[in-house]
């Protein structure tokens, strides 16, 4: 009988997956502190999670007979890569499930920031009338600039050129013809930098992209640019994009993601009046939900069944 952990919030569908295996049980135990976790990683054979628990080096360590571990959701910068491939532990994600929830969730954000849609709300329930004070800008007309062209970033393109936006996109792993057959011209990372009138980010976080939105790299940017992230908090440098919409080129930025979460309270974004803050709700629809839960417990059941192994980051499937 193989013994799965949940350690973080999965949807009842997936639940009810486990529940009617006939050779798996599951516990589910969320908000475990890495002692509790450490102490009980020892019984199970496979590890549930999302973006709330760290796997890292020590808790795949502790679980000796860990054989996969299974991200509901794409990224898995909090999980050990390295340390769970020198383990032979198969470390899986669900691409491609929440992708039109996270891409909706850009639209809205990128929506309601032009429009000031949250500060003009919070205005009239206070029993204000100041529609003079809420003059927005249109998207129609305006530049996109994708940093990471995935199926999150096609699926944003998609949905911005149906605003009338011209979309710049930059990713090394994509081809230019593949880009152009969406309408979208591939460019370097400094074009679109300089070009963009709204910044959208759908990297992963690597070495490389870590604090990706830095000084230099604000420096860069046109006068007025809107940043738009859904992807990952590590991917900006906060303090220094703080400074950049106080003193420029930033004009306004959208936040669904922190580098810490929930974000600190000195955080430098928290208190300024030109930020949209969410809490990392982008994969947060019933549809998503249902979606990524139901498709980590099928593969994590097959890869433990030995039928198949899907969407593995550290193993061909």
């Amino acid at each position: 009988m193989f013994r799965v952990l949940v350690s973080d919030k999965l949807g009842t569908a997936g639940l009810e997956m486990l529940e009617k295996a006939a050779d798996a049980d599951y516990d589910m135990k969320t908000g475990l502190s890495k002692e509790e976790l450490l102490a009980i990683m020892p019984e199970y054979d496979a590890l549930i999670i999302r973006s709330g628990t760290q796997a890292d080096a020590d808790v795949l360590a502790a679980g000796k007979k860990l054989k996969v571990v299974g991200r509901a959701g794409i990224g898995v910068d909090n999980i050990d890569i390295p340390a769970a491939t020198a383990q032979g532990i198969v470390v899986m994600n669900t691409p491609g499930s929440n992708s039109i929830a996270t891409a909706e969730q850009t639209m809205t954000l990128m929506l309601a920031v032009s429009r000031h849609t949250v500060p003009a709300h919070n205005s009239l329930a206070a029993g204000e009338w100041n529609r003079a004070q809420f003059v927005g800008v249109e998207l129609h007309g305006k530049v996109l600039g994708i940093v990471g062209f995935g199926r999150i970033g096609r699926l944003v393109a998609e949905r911005a050129k149906a605003f009338g936006m011209t979309v710049l996109a930059h990713d090394p792993y994509v081809k230019a013809e593949d880009a152009a057959k969406l309408g979208v011209s591939l460019v370097s990372l400094d074009r679109v930098f300089s070009q963009a009138d709204y910044l959208t980010l759908h990297t992963a976080v690597t070495p490389q992209t870590t604090k990706m939105i830095n000084r230099p790299a604000l420096k860069k940017m046109k006068n007025g640019v809107i940043i738009i992230n859904v992807a990952r908090g590590k991917l900006i440098d906060e303090a220094a994009l703080a400074e950049a919409l106080q003193e420029g080129p930033v004009k306004a930025a959208a936040l669904d993601v922190y580098t810490s979460e929930p974000p600190a309270a000195d955080n430098p974004l928290i208190d300024l009046s030109n930020v949209l803050h969410t809490p990392h709700l982008g994969a947060s629809t019933v549809e998503a939900q249902r979606n990524v839960a139901t498709q980590i417990v099928s593969q994590v059941l097959d890869c433990l069944r030995g039928v198949e192994t899907r969407n593995a980051v550290n193993k061909p499937s």
